[in-house]
């Protein structure tokens, strides 16, 4: 009866060892996952939510280029329909030129 007990015994231990051998893999591929994420996806910088402000000097390249831009248009082109045409792409390609000069998405 002994022996049966130690037997049934040194089985649930050998089970118990396995489980928790594989619980040890699961967190450990679990941390390893984290930590390579966590290297892919770039850093929050500053607090997030707030919107940052433009220095005077982006405030006034944003005002002066495009003004700049369309005069440029509106004296060079003589035909009056390129002219809107060109005003109004300078206007609509604005904001994405303002994300890639100043860096923002």
């Amino acid at each position: 009866m002994a022996k049966e007990r130690a037997r049934r015994r040194a089985e649930r231990l050998a089970v118990l060892e396995r489980e928790k051998a594989a619980r040890a893999r699961q967190v450990a591929r679990r941390d390893r996952r984290r930590t390579m994420l966590r290297r892919l996806r770039p850093a929050r910088r500053g607090r997030t939510g707030t919107v940052r402000r433009f220095s005077r000097t982006e405030k006034t390249g944003l005002i002066v280029v495009p003004l700049v831009a369309a005069s440029a248009v509106w004296f060079l082109i003589p035909e009056i329909g390129l002219r809107i045409v060109l005003i109004a792409l300078i206007v609509l390609v604005l904001p994405a030129l303002t994300a890639v000069v100043i860096g923002r998405r």
